[in-house]
């Protein structure tokens, strides 16, 4: 943690630098910190949990995510709603209100009462057509949906008569413009259901958009060669016109990922997507026997948290964070197959680590596999499976965003003095750090009165951080 340290800095960096080569990494396992409030305040507990709203989950998106978001991906507005579920309590949002408020569509939002409040539907929400040609659904940070473990949550479908013909070519029409924002999704299960996969939300033809939304435990069926999709599955989008997924989390916890034979946590065929500033973790693709079937076997098991198929699309990843997914097949993050070749696959600005592909990957990808228009383009982004260096700045990451008053200003490099590897908050003058003689997680600095803290093992914080 010293090599940023230099001879001119001040004397409290001078401090700083004697208390640390004055301790051994064994005297670091055994300080203790003056005050037990800056204990609490670092939340050193084997309970820590990170909070969205005033719930336990995780919060939506990468909290480092740079990449700048374009106009037609940005949160719609909501300020004058033409549909609200709910009438000031929580006990006016039911599953049945849902339905029907979906139904009527326009701009929906939730007025439950000033509380955050899981909603479990019994049956799918659905899109009815003719309600758009935009249609939103915002829950303001406070809304959960849950599926209850029985049933998906939302469906639109432009090619079903039961949600009503808009046009005379269903497969490729502008409308219904779909966008949920602010919104959690738990608990979906769309196993048996025709049409198959999309645990949490199913969708075909217009344009769906997610921004700032969760999904957690959601799943669709366990066995098929072409059923995807434990949160999400789409088609047919306008004139192959992306599906933007902004600001958003897919399970970030070990007890929180989606499950589905394919695609883990999204699936689609010739359907493009563009993933900004999003977070991908513990996601799993459970099939066994890819695609086409291996004899003797169901099929599936491809991308442990993203799996496109088809022609002519693109998957673009752009300052998102994609770890600890793993697939039974091929792709343990992402897998990529554009069968006419003129598909494309870029990751810029992201972080892909520790997701194993049990069957097979592309050299050189680290849990990927891709076939598609010459390379993946691959630029500022890291690939790898998995090491201590990876799982340090997963932590410093969360620990960045939920300790913004202590760790300041942010993005801090990373930086490597053996046998530490660390980083430095200038404004504050703290470190946090690791040592690999014992992998525990310190911290020092203006809250500990420059005392070297040790915070505990390493494995304790991954779990904390959603980093396994």
């Amino acid at each position: 943690m010293l090599a940023i340290l230099r001879r001119d800095r001040s004397a409290a960096h001078a401090t700083v630098e004697n208390t640390m080569r004055n301790n051994t990494p064994k005297q670091w396992t055994t300080r203790q910190p003056r005050n037990r409030s800056i204990w609490l305040l670092l939340g050193i507990c084997s309970l820590c949990a990170v909070a969205y709203g005033n719930d336990h989950f995780p919060a939506a998106g990468n909290p480092l995510g740079s990449c700048a978001v374009p106009v037609p991906a940005a949160a719609e507005d909501v300020s004058a709603p033409t549909t609200v579920i709910g009438s000031g309590t929580a006990t006016s949002c039911t599953g049945e209100a849902v339905v029907q408020g979906v139904a009527r569509g326009g701009v929906i939002t939730f007025n439950c009462g000033p509380n955050p409040i899981t909603i479990t539907l019994t049956q799918p929400a659905k899109i009815v057509n003719s309600t758009g040609p935009k249609i939103v659904i915002d829950g303001g940070g406070k809304v959960t949906l849950s599926g209850g473990g029985t049933t998906r949550i939302l469906y639109m479908n432009t090619c079903d008569a039961a949600q009503v013909w808009t046009t005379p070519h269903c497969q490729d029409q502008d409308h219904p413009q779909l966008t949920v924002q602010n919104m959690t999704f738990i608990d979906a299960n769309s196993s048996g259901l025709d049409p198959s996969g999309g645990g949490a939300i199913w969708a075909r033809g217009g344009r769906l958009k997610v921004v700032n939304s969760r999904f957690f435990r959601n799943q669709c069926d366990a066995a098929g060669p072409d059923v995807g999709g434990g949160a999400i599955r789409a088609f047919s989008q306008s004139q192959n016109l992306p599906v933007y997924v902004v600001g958003s989390t897919f399970g970030g916890r070990t007890d929180l990922g989606n499950v589905c034979s394919n695609g883990g946590a999204l699936s689609s065929i010739g359907v493009s997507y563009s993933i900004i500033n999003s977070r991908f973790t513990h996601n799993r693709a459970i099939g066994i026997g890819a695609n086409p079937a291996k004899s003797g076997t169901t099929g599936g098991g491809s991308g442990g948290a993203i799996y496109n198929d088809g022609n002519s699309f693109q998957l673009q990843v752009c300052g998102s964070d994609i770890n600890n997914n793993a697939a039974k097949e091929g792709g343990g993050a992402i897998f990529f197959v554009s069968n006419d070749r003129s598909g494309t696959l870029a990751i810029n600005n992201s972080v892909l680590s520790a997701n194993p592909s049990a069957g097979f990957e592309t050299a050189g990808l680290p849990g990927i596999f891709y076939l598609g228009s010459g390379s993946a383009q691959v630029s500022s982004s890291m690939l790898d499976r998995g090491n201590t260096t990876t799982s340090a700045n997963c932590v410093f990451n969360w620990g960045e965003h939920h300790y913004a008053e202590l760790l300041y200003p942010t993005p801090a490099p990373s930086q490597t003095l053996a046998p530490y590897y660390y980083r430095h908050y200038a404004s504050t003058n703290s470190y946090v750090g690791i040592s690999s003689q014992d992998d525990r997680l310190r911290y020092m600095g203006s809250a500990s009165n420059n005392q070297m803290l040790d915070l505990g093992s390493m494995a304790t914080w991954k779990q904390s951080a959603g980093c396994q």
